[in-house]
């Protein structure tokens, strides 16, 4: 007859324990589980991926609800235990259920420490530790403006880079005067902020809450130093604590968190403790992989398995920060008796600091660049000592005594079994290795199918395959070619051309004819797929709005402070006098805080609010730019032979014919055009996608430059001698370009990628050139100004109405109002 093991808590730790314990013995318990949430057991971690819009809730779901059927495990979802009866050995819940049970254990977790500040009881005061939280949060984003965020630790900055995604304004309040100040030292946190900063994120930092204003619903924060921030919503991220109510409650010996043991009991017998609830030798843990190691001692001892216990944990993170990798690790400060390695770029965003004690690595700080986190952290663990080879360590052996350091093979014998190699989804690299010698994984896509390693952020991959090799030998492993994303393990010419072949005309017919592994997609492929489909298909597929990026579906560019910038179309950077009053009118009616030209010859009116945005393009009654797109943005002119005294042709004419042509044209990346009267090309043609020099009876056409951060000088394409070859060769040019490039790839990335022999002969005969032009005039004939579709129709200007807030100025009604 099986024992009864309840277990209260379905969170992440709880669980894994659940795994690790049917495996090594699937028929001795009768297991029962209580969680409080109405969902199966989730991803905790990857919950700030849902509010960024990256994942669905589906894609953080660990374990399905038929695993839990499958297993013969009871799952009372939504149910609460409320007491324990330790003499009778039976649990409770608020349902009114009563279980019996042989064995127990607490998975409670912990609870989000809310501030007791005056107010925080008000409607819009949340805190961001489960689904609901993240519901919370998108639904305030459908109706609100303002989002405040106290707490500059990860869970915060996850937070508030989420609700930025959902078009928030977000002001992170922080009492120290480092970000992640328990995960990094003040050089990375700096890195760091300054990185956050520049992706939209306001700091607030050394400010101490007082007080939260509003009458039901938060209206702002007041500090103690007496400033005060205007928010709709407040989200605490100020820290976890065990929650350990219910175990104080039963009776049990309950410090910070329920006390435990090497093996995971509590005080009270057939008790047990596991996960951010207990405490460990005085130490509670709030990061996954001490969780995990914690369920798999617990499992064995469960299971009848003899374990050596548990020890303790030495910490490791390993973050991505909005997109930054971080990692820390052991002690990273500076202290007497301890001397630093530190290497930092700032030009690319990398800094690396290891910190030595007599000669033994005790801390790491990793930022930008974390490849070298799990040797490091293997060296802290194995305790090596450096004596006088320390630069060895980042600078390989040219950097110190000559003696060899680890490779990622030895780092891979070097490893105990036990040792966590996933941490976003705890997997071990016994784990690894089981599923590659008794499952029969000899790919890095079987191995994340079979265990979900590197299915999280996707750091450990590199430990991943090099454990893979190291078990199956290099001849062995299975090359398994990358997808376009996760999602697919096809590329991007399989896709398109199953695309073209099967006829397929929206992404959900690819992903489902395709047997897309996720059937929604990803922010990564869903993009790609709206563009591939309608470059095949442009008279069938029609646009896909929600799978555009959040610049191309508001049709403008958001702005670090939340606000937007607008920029209409003016050909080839001329303008006129009438179109210059009207932009200098709208810009005073709806108080636009900087007017600026751009390198591109055009007027930028920055710092509008969303709400503004329709009324302003109908008030400009000018075309998008499409200075937020994927597609053409602007033809730089200089004066040509109309004005200057050095120019052969008539450029300005030649710029505004090329734009007008091709204005609106959906590219796989932004793309540039300039045109040159003259070979002293002062506008400047030749580092642009495709530019036109003009010379002495004809013009030269220069191809993939790049003036970015890659800069690139164009190469020659052709020569041609009328302005009407030079429509037809752009023509040519830009429509192979749009079939043959990677989606987000610029032409001077695709045209070194395909060779430039490749394009040129692509383009040399006359019927090639005719017939790729012929299929970019289908799609230009199809494309219609966004900012008019906007204007003309009541259900596309929702999305619009639906954000403005409340109390805010109807421009209309205002103008309206002053001429009364």
């Amino acid at each position: 007859m099986k024992k009864k093991l309840v277990m209260i808590g379905n969170g992440m730790a709880g669980v894994s324990f659940v795994e690790q314990l049917l495996k090594l013995n699937p028929n001795r318990y009768e297991i029962v589980i209580i969680g409080s949430e109405p969902h199966p057991n989730y991803n905790r971690i990857m919950l700030s991926s849902v509010l960024a819009g990256d994942a669905s809730m589906k894609d953080i779901i660990l374990n399905d609800w038929n695993w839990y059927r499958d297993n013969g495990i009871q799952l009372l979802t939504g149910q609460e235990a409320v007491s324990v009866d330790a003499e009778e050995r039976t649990v409770t819940t608020n349902a009114g259920v009563t279980l019996a049970y042989d064995e127990l254990v607490f998975a409670t977790g912990s609870v989000p420490f809310m501030l007791p500040l005056p107010g925080a009881d008000k409607e819009g005061v949340i805190a961001f530790r489960d689904i609901k939280d993240c519901e919370t949060m998108m639904e305030t984003s459908k109706n609100y403006r303002k989002a405040i965020v106290i707490g500059g630790g990860l869970l915060g900055l996850e937070a508030a880079r989420g609700l930025i995604n959902l078009n928030m304004e977000v002001a992170v309040v922080h009492i120290n005067k480092n970000l992640m100040n328990l995960q990094l030292d003040e050089t990375a946190s700096r890195m760091l902020k300054a990185e956050l900063e520049s992706q939209g994120m306001r700091f607030l930092m050394e400010h101490k809450s007082a007080r939260i204003t509003g009458k039901e619903r938060v209206t702002g924060l007041t500090f103690e130093d007496g400033t005060h921030e205007a928010a709709d919503l407040i989200v605490m991220a100020v820290g976890i604590r065990p929650n350990a109510r219910l175990a104080k409650e039963s009776g049990l010996e309950v410090n910070r968190g329920i006390v435990v043991d090497d093996h995971l009991q509590a005080s009270i017998p057939n008790i047990h403790a596991v996960g951010e609830c207990a405490e460990h030798r005085g130490l509670t843990y709030g990061l996954v992989a001490p969780l995990y190691e914690q369920g798999a001692v617990l499992a064995k001892k469960l299971a009848g398995v003899d374990s050596g216990g548990y020890h303790g944990t030495v910490l490791s993170t390993k973050l991505k920060v909005s997109g930054v990798n971080v990692f820390s690790a052991g002690r990273y400060t500076d202290e007497p008796g301890t001397k630093a390695l530190r290497v930092q770029d700032d030009l690319d965003g990398v800094y690396k600091k290891v910190v030595f004690e007599n000669g033994k690595i005790i801390g790491t700080v990793l930022f930008g660049d974390t490849s070298d986190s799990s040797r490091l952290f293997s060296l802290i663990r194995s305790g090596q000592d450096f004596t006088g080879k320390e630069k060895e360590v980042l600078f390989g052996p040219s950097g110190g005594g000559g003696s060899k350091t680890l490779s990622m093979e030895d780092l891979v014998t070097a490893m105990s079994g036990d040792e966590i190699v996933c941490g976003c989804n705890g997997v071990t690299k016994d784990t690894l290795v089981e599923a590659i010698t008794e499952k029969g994984c000899v790919s890095l896509g079987e191995l994340k199918a079979c265990t979900k390693a590197s299915a999280g952020c996707g750091g450990c991959k590199p430990l991943v395959e090099a454990i893979l090799t190291t078990t199956l030998g290099a001849d062995q492993v299975t090359k398994v070619k990358e997808g376009i994303c996760g999602c697919t393990t096809m590329s991007r010419d399989e896709v398109v051309n199953a695309i073209q072949q099967m006829r397929l005309t929206t992404t959900k017919e690819v992903m489902h004819v395709l047997e897309w592994h996720n059937p929604e997609g990803c922010s990564k492929c869903r993009p790609a797929l709206n563009y591939y489909l309608g470059m095949a298909f442009p008279e069938e597929h029609g646009d896909e709005p929600e799978s555009r990026f959040v610049n191309e579906r508001n049709h403008a560019n958001i702005q670090k402070d939340g606000t937007f910038s607008v920029v209409p179309r003016i050909y080839g950077g001329v303008t006129t006098p009438e179109d210059l009053k009207r932009i200098a009118i709208v810009a005073e009616k709806y108080q636009v805080p900087l007017v600026k030209f751009t390198g591109g010859q055009r007027i930028d009116l920055l710092g509008v609010k969303k709400e503004d945005l329709p009324g302003m393009w109908k008030d400009l009654d000018m075309p998008s730019g499409y200075a937020y797109g994927k597609s053409l943005r602007t033809v730089k002119t200089c004066v040509g032979n109309t004005f200057c005294r050095f120019g052969t042709q008539d450029a300005i004419k030649m710029g505004i014919d090329l734009e007008k042509k091709f204005e609106r044209l959906d590219t796989p990346h932004k793309v540039k055009l300039a045109v040159s009267g003259c070979p002293r090309n002062c506008a400047e043609a030749t580092i642009k996608d495709l530019g036109v020099v003009a010379i002495d009876g004809g013009w030269e056409l220069y191809m993939a430059g790049n003036g970015g951060t890659r800069v690139r000088a164009a190469d020659l394409l052709v020569k041609v001698k009328t302005e009407e070859e030079v429509l037809e060769w752009t023509g040519a040019y830009l429509q192979y370009y749009r079939e043959t490039a990677n989606y987000l790839e610029r032409t001077s990335e695709w045209a070194v990628r395909v060779g430039l022999d490749t394009v040129k002969k692509a383009l040399e005969k006359k019927e090639d050139r005719d017939a790729l032009n012929a299929r970019i005039d289908k799609t230009l004939d199809l494309m219609q100004d966004p900012w008019k579709q906007i204007i003309e129709n009541d259900d596309l200007r929702v999305a619009f109405d639906a954000l403005t807030a409340k109390g805010a100025v109807n421009p209309e009604a205002a103008a309206a109002n002053e001429s009364k």
